[in-house]
């Protein structure tokens, strides 16, 4: 299977290849039958990968240590559903995965994309089909996953025990997918520059992959979030970690893009912006995949340092020059059809909105490379840590947060007094709402504070729109409330949709706004004996621990120390943290202990315990428990994220959103009705 699998990449190279110099030489013009092969190449790239990765996953699924990538990531008692994990867990496995990925939705574009845009295919085919033959080449001359061991050993090194977790299996295809799907549209955007089609054309073309790239990258990005906090045993979710901080500059690109793009679409502004923006976006996810390589920057999601980061860095670099060359050369064709005409208007409270998110995105970009750049110059690596990103970014999160509550309200082209008397009241009546609470209730952070104002406001933006909506579909149609606010999500699911998708992002920050509330301690307890510890709302937890028990597993050894939780004297039951020793399949202990943490979930906090180890192997064991106030919310924000970006992509009862004519200044709230 190794030697199918290594042909099957050379002959991925050539199909690749062909399909590259037809596209970009040009050819296909004058040539229907050029075209017909260059779209076809993309199908014979795809079947090409495809079977390179059904050879690997067959030497994963029997275990055949010859290959040094299966020897280095499973072992004979790794349980079944972690083997196809590792497909994705190593280096080389990944970028496999990256290049059928990536072939897959080649091919797709070219079968999905209606042929009102023909002329754009093979050049979408050529970008594509050269992305993919970029990552051919990496694995066929520095990273091969069909490479051979000279001898072959008993059983593999096995899975790192911290990619041994169910979120493990869906967290890396969702940021790989997000980051993979991110050259579709950017495939289009250097089609659209090459062929001079730079009307709205090719971002209707794009319009659903961009938004189920920014859904991946969503998804990915809040999965990894979960498994920092139950698998790491630190407490948080998010710390400002490079190779975090790589897959979120992609995603505030992307969202920059979607409301720009508005723009364009309806006023027939930014063009250059939002090429701009998508060039970006498709560089950042190639900045992301080489930070995670090429091991300039330690991380604990990072792989090992190897040569294959020189490919990445020369591959970016050739693609910005190329890219931003071709958008320069291009530039005087990109002239804007109207001006801005006002700052009180929603063109410009999206604009603001994209300075906002550019603005987060260089900040941690900059903070991100500050450690390579102060090596590079002083010889000295200085590590940037979170105090500099969360004084940076917390203002403008929160600028951003209140443009999302902003935007709707504001009339396009130039909202009059009376709209913004009329839309502005009952938002910010909520918001005031809670901040009176907020601060009857004695709380005193500014951050957090005015975190939770803003998600008030935001939350009245969105249930004002609601509201109307169903209310002149009631009285224009005699529906219920009901099933006028179910036939606005029919007609206009993109509009509301897209408020779903901000009361998500509320509701992100609300999660992020209990985090300044956060306690923790220590405790070194016998069986029997008892801590306390009261959380911000005042509740009084009483810990007991009962014991240490000890079990094996398939591959591993585990110990568990369990507590008695009781909460202002009322029994909560029972609460579990975990110490594992993994073992191979002869018993030896392999990689570090690792922990598996307890928590006990509520709408207002978690409790966190972590089970750090025995004293002298006896059952007196040490502890450190958490109380993190409103994490919860973040987990739902992400539901309701997904459950947003579905109802965008998903076609409306009318066939297509009709867009809102220049006259509709004062009607913004019954635009979708």
């Amino acid at each position: 299977m190794t030697l199918l699998g290594h042909f099957s990449l050379w002959a991925a190279l050539l199909v690749g290849l062909w399909g590259v110099v037809i596209a970009f030489s040009g050819r296909w013009q004058n040539r229907p039958d050029l075209a017909a092969s260059v779209n076809r190449s993309t199908y014979a790239l795809l079947a090409c990968l495809v079977v390179a990765s059904v050879a690997l996953l067959v030497g994963l699924i029997n275990h055949d240590f010859n290959i040094e990538y299966v020897a280095s990531y499973t072992s004979r008692n790794l349980p079944g559903y972690f083997v196809f994990t590792a497909f994705w867990a190593g280096q080389k496995g990944s970028l496999l995965f990256w290049a059928v990925v990536l072939a897959l939705f080649g091919a797709l574009a070219q079968f999905l994309t209606s042929r009102r845009y023909a002329d754009l295919l093979p050049y979408v085919a050529g970008v594509t089909s050269l992305v993919t033959v970029f990552f051919i080449i990496v694995m066929l001359f520095s990273s091969n996953p069909f490479e051979r061991l000279a001898f072959t050993p008993p059983d593999g090194n096995g899975l790192n025990p911290q990619l041994q977790n169910v979120g493990m299996i869906i967290h890396p295809p969702m940021l790989y997918l997000g980051y993979i799907s991110i050259t579709i549209p950017f495939a289009f955007a250097i089609a659209a520059l090459l062929s001079k089609r730079l009307d709205t054309g090719w971002i209707l073309a794009i319009r659903k992959w961009t938004l189920l790239s920014w859904l991946f990258l969503g998804i990915g990005i809040t999965l990894g979030m979960w498994w920092a906090y139950v698998e790491l045993g630190w407490g948080g979710y998010w710390a400002w970690d490079p190779v975090e901080n790589a897959s979120f500059l992609p995603w505030l690109t992307m969202t920059a893009f979607l409301h720009s793009v508005m723009i364009q679409e309806k006023r027939g502004m930014l063009k250059r912006w939002n090429l701009g923006l998508i060039i970006s976006t498709f560089l950042l996810s190639i900045f992301g995949t080489f930070i995670t390589r090429s091991g300039v920057i330690s991380s604990v999601h990072s792989f090992t340092q190897s040569s294959v980061g020189y490919y990445f860095l020369g591959f970016l670099v050739a693609a910005a020059v190329v890219s931003f060359t071709l958008l320069y050369i291009r530039w005087p064709l990109l002239k804007p059809e109207v001006k801005l005409e006002s700052m009180l208007s929603r063109e410009a409270a999206f604009l603001f909105n994209n300075l906002a998110l550019v603005g987060i995105a260089f900040s941690v970009l900059w903070g991100t490379l500050f450690p390579i750049l102060s090596e590079a110059v002083q010889g000295t690596k200085v590590t940037v840590g979170p105090p500099f990103f969360n004084r940076v970014n917390i203002p403008l999160g929160l600028f951003l947060l209140a443009l999302t509550g902003i935007g709707p309200l504001i009339a396009w082209r130039k909202a009059s007094a009376s709209n913004l008397q009329r839309q502005f009241r009952w938002p910010i009546a909520s918001g005031l709402v809670v901040l009176a609470a907020l601060l009857l209730f004695g709380m005193r952070n500014f951050y957090s504070i005015m975190a939770l104002t803003l998600s008030g406001f935001v939350m009245g933006t969105v249930v004002q729109e609601f509201y109307r909506g169903a209310r002149a579909r009631h009285r224009i149609h005699g529906e219920s409330y009901l099933a006028a606010t179910y036939h606005l999500f029919g007609r206009n699911r993109r509009r509301y949709g897209g408020y779903v998708v901000h009361v998500a992002i509320l509701l992100y920050f609300v999660a992020f706004a209990g985090g300044a509330f956060r306690v923790d301690q220590e405790a070194t307890l016998k069986p029997g004996q008892s801590a306390e510890i009261t959380s911000p709302y005042g509740h009084t937890y009483s810990l007991t621990h009962v014991g240490v028990s000890q079990f094996e597993a398939l591959n591993r050894v585990v110990s568990v120390a369990t507590l008695e939780v009781s909460r202002n004297g009322k029994k909560l039951g029972l609460i579990n943290s975990e110490k594992r020793q993994h073992v191979d399949s002869f018993g030896r202990p392999q990689f570090q202990p690792s922990t598996e943490v307890g928590i006990r979930y509520d709408l207002r906090e978690d409790l966190y315990v972590v089970y750090a180890g025995s004293v002298q192997g006896t059952e007196e064991a040490v502890f450190r428990f958490t109380i993190n106030p409103l994490v919860v919310w973040l987990w739902i924000g992400g539901v309701l994220m997904i459950i947003g970006g579905i109802t965008v992509m998903w076609p409306s009862e009318a066939g297509l959103v009709r867009p809102i004519p220049s006259a509709a200044a004062e009607r913004p709230a019954t635009a979708g009705v």
